[in-house]
């Protein structure tokens, strides 16, 4: 259904979606109702507002939404990651900058293939991704970030806290991206909302020390201002393709830190954060612990190793000089650093070890 819409958008012309490319308005009011009922005003030619349009949004459509406009669904993000893309960002040593690859993936549109000198992220037309708007193909859509309208016309962000997170952080809150809806609960009570959100695995609440939150507790926008910093959330995401593969569900780098803090097997207690060596045997530690388990050991609320990727060799097989753990320890000053040399330079350059 969503490839349909976008070839019917595109030959029309339509750059986005059609009759979806926000601006700024009063918020619609929401109106107890069924799961995926929309405003009566959905159906007379009366979208003026930013959430009017959000409210009249339908499962697959894709919208173009202002970063700074985009509403967490979870207290916290892994710092360490968002480091490492503004090490990438800001420091990197790509022929193109990353930040325009990771734009152009998020948007749906692959990754990116040209990019100006002075392109910014401002303005796409300064850069050119592979896929061009209505030319995607199912896994590239699948693979975009998720929305869910809630009561108000207020879009929820699903998936995307860290993507979107750092390109907010390197290039401010007004950088749109297409989005893709996951749902439109805009017409249920705010506190069926929850409930909903909570039945469908849509929403995180547990913050970085553990404790359980409310949905009101949740921030109100992207950024590290605004969220915590859930340290072995970060330290999960190192371990990709060495301990676990990324799975389907919803908040599985998080089920992981849940789980390491529950193993007593998992030592952590000498790891420093802001020295090389000492993370490297954190992510070898808890990659080795992820390739240990059976596939339907349960990790965590339920979710198996399998379901949540772990993967049946430690680092795919490969020897520790080689494969993706090699490719992790590589140092700054190697042609293609490693991503922890790149979170590490970050930190340094801006005084935060």
């Amino acid at each position: 259904m969503v490839r349909s819409r976008i070839r019917q958008w595109a030959a029309a012309g339509v750059p986005v979606v059609a009759g979806m490319v926000l601006a700024a308005g009063m918020p619609a009011t929401a109106a107890p109702g069924a799961p995926g009922e929309r405003p009566a005003l959905c159906g007379h030619d009366q979208r003026s507002g930013s959430a009017a349009v959000y409210a009249c949004a339908e499962e697959g459509d894709l919208l173009e939404v202002r970063l700074g406009d985009l509403h967490p669904t979870q207290p916290a993000i892994g710092y360490d990651q968002i480091y490492y893309k503004l090490g990438r960002y800001t420091l990197g040593k790509d022929d193109v900058n990353k930040r325009f690859d990771d734009w152009c993936e998020a948007n749906g549109q692959g990754g990116v293939e040209d990019a100006e000198p002075d392109a910014t992220l401002a303005d796409p037309s300064t850069f050119d991704c592979e896929v061009e708007i209505g030319d995607e193909t199912d896994a590239e859509l699948d693979a975009m970030k998720t929305l869910v309208v809630g009561p108000g016309g207020v879009p929820y962000l699903t998936d995307g806290h860290h993507t979107f997170t750092s390109l907010l952080e390197v290039a401010g809150p007004d950088v749109r991206v297409r989005v893709r809806v996951q749902d439109n609960l805009s017409t249920l009570p705010t506190s069926r909302f929850w409930e909903r959100m909570e039945a469908d695995d849509r929403v995180w609440l547990r913050d970085a020390d553990g404790s359980t939150v409310e949905p009101t507790d949740l921030p109100g926008r992207l950024g590290l201002d605004t969220m915590n910093d859930d340290e072995l959330r970060g330290l999960v995401y190192f371990t990709k393709d060495i301990g676990y593969a990324s799975p389907e569900a919803l908040y599985a780098q998080f089920r992981w830190g849940n789980w390491i803090t529950g193993n007593p097997e998992i030592d952590l207690s000498e790891w420093d954060r802001g020295d090389v060596e000492s993370y490297l045997a954190a992510v070898r530690a808890v990659s080795e612990a992820q390739t240990a388990l059976d596939a339907d050991d349960v990790v965590d609320g339920g979710y198996t190793a399998a379901e949540l990727g772990a993967l049946e060799e430690w680092n795919d097989g490969d020897a520790a000089d080689d494969g993706e753990f090699a490719k992790l320890a590589r140092p700054y000053s190697d042609d293609k650093p490693g991503k922890l040399a790149y979170a590490m330079e970050y930190k340094k350059e801006h005084g935060l070890e």
